[in-house]
């Protein structure tokens, strides 16, 4: 069989643990065999990173930039612990933050519905998509300890006058953190949420705290309304949709009433922590897709969970992992999809869409791993544990 020729390559940025493992069996038993693999290989696990001082990260960014196209595995984030066990440098940044900040993009979170996964929910019957802002907030905040003393938040304009504001007077130790964001970046956000919700023909709920935060958060609050009002009004209203502005503590109670088929739109930091609340009650946080989507159509693809350190410390030992590549599965489906797409290759969107197929069937069909095992229900199946590799076996079999 002749494979499935590119012309433009992928940036590949590989990653940390179990996930960095999973990634090179998905390429060797799902793509490589069908597919002539053209790729802009990064390498984004820590220790690269930190022999560059993360300069791999950025790097990566400016690649993506230049290609379009992107595929992600999942990377440490360092902490204090991190730092000690990897013998770093220092605690770098989340990568993710550096290139979505980079990017200017949009987050879509989708989970990935198959017969036989009935969500915790049960009343969620169509998929929940989370819209995450990916510029600012605390993934960009400048934070530091305080002592006994005043902290104060400066502004100096391009005249040089001042603006100072008390944050707190401290009577002792404490912490300090200032976060921005931009009109900009904030009308990118809400453009690219209005466009896919109409692509989708889904319903779009925007929600933020703007009566605590009434000038950050009410910024988000009106710059959404005035696009929405200016350029989306008729559009929504032409295909029967609606946008919807609420608190965020509101919207979380209409989410767990409702049967699902909406697009979410959260800020960086909701974002992060409801996509993980959604992709868990929907099933597993291993079956939830993730896209960047930056203004300029830049797309990077990745999984929308962790590196499985607990599997990859059992792996190391020798110890068989039943980990679930499903999510990394159809973040390299999502990029040869889109690349395909671009380039004008119908016969490597076709292979994307036959490997998500495969994917999903052979779930549907009993064979998992073991983290679906428990909440697999179907008449007349009888769910089967496999590790890691004979499940993406059983995938390549179905291809």
């Amino acid at each position: 069989m002749d494979k499935i020729k590119m012309i433009t390559p992928l940036v590949e940025m590989d990653g940390d643990e179990m996930t960095r493992v999973l990634w090179q069996w998905i390429k060797e038993i799902l793509i490589q065999p069908f597919v002539d693999l053209k790729t802009e290989y990064y390498d984004l696990g820590l220790k690269e990173r930190d022999n560059t001082d993360d300069k791999v990260t950025v790097d990566s960014a400016i690649a993506t930039k230049k290609y379009g196209v992107a595929v992600k595995c999942a990377t440490i984030t360092p902490n204090a612990q991190r730092v000690e066990e990897y013998s770093l440098k220092k605690m770098y940044k989340s990568p993710n933050g550096t290139i979505r900040a980079m990017l200017d993009g949009t987050v879509f979170r989708a989970p990935i519905l198959v017969d036989g996964i009935t969500p915790y929910i049960p009343t969620w019957k169509k998929p929940i998509v989370i819209a995450r802002h990916a510029y600012g907030d605390i993934y960009k905040a400048v934070d530091g300890k305080a002592t006994k003393g005043k902290a104060e938040l400066v502004f100096t304009d391009e005249n040089g006058n001042k603006t100072i504001k008390t944050v707190h007077e401290f009577d002792g130790d404490g912490v300090v953190m200032a976060m921005h964001n931009t009109d900009k970046s904030i009308a990118s956000f809400a453009r690219a949420c209005f466009n896919y919700a109409l692509d989708m023909r889904l319903p779009l709920w925007f929600s933020t705290k703007d009566t605590i935060s009434k000038i950050y958060d009410g910024n988000f609050k009106k710059i959404f309304s005035d696009i929405y009002e200016n350029e989306y009004k008729e559009k929504f209203e032409k295909v029967g949709i609606e946008y919807m502005y609420t608190l965020i503590d509101d919207v979380v109670a209409r989410i767990v009433r409702s049967e699902g088929g909406i697009v979410w739109a959260c800020k960086n930091y909701d974002g992060d922590v409801m996509s993980d609340m959604v992709a868990t009650a929907y099933g597993s946080l291993a079956m939830m897709t993730s896209v960047l989507v930056s203004p300029d159509g830049v797309y990077e693809y990745e999984a929308a969970h962790g590196t499985v350190t607990r599997h990859y410390y059992k792996y190391i030992k020798g110890e068989e992992t039943s980990t679930n590549p499903v999510a990394t599965i159809f973040a390299w489906s999502g990029a040869l999809r889109k690349r395909g797409e671009l380039d004008n290759l119908p016969e490597l969107v076709d292979f994307a869409n036959r490997l998500e197929k495969a994917t999903i069937s052979t779930i549907e069909e009993g064979e998992m791993t073991g983290d679906l095992v428990g909440l697999f229900k179907k008449d007349g199946v009888t769910p089967k544990k496999l590790n890691s590799k004979d499940f993406l076996k059983a995938i390549a079999k179905r291809i």
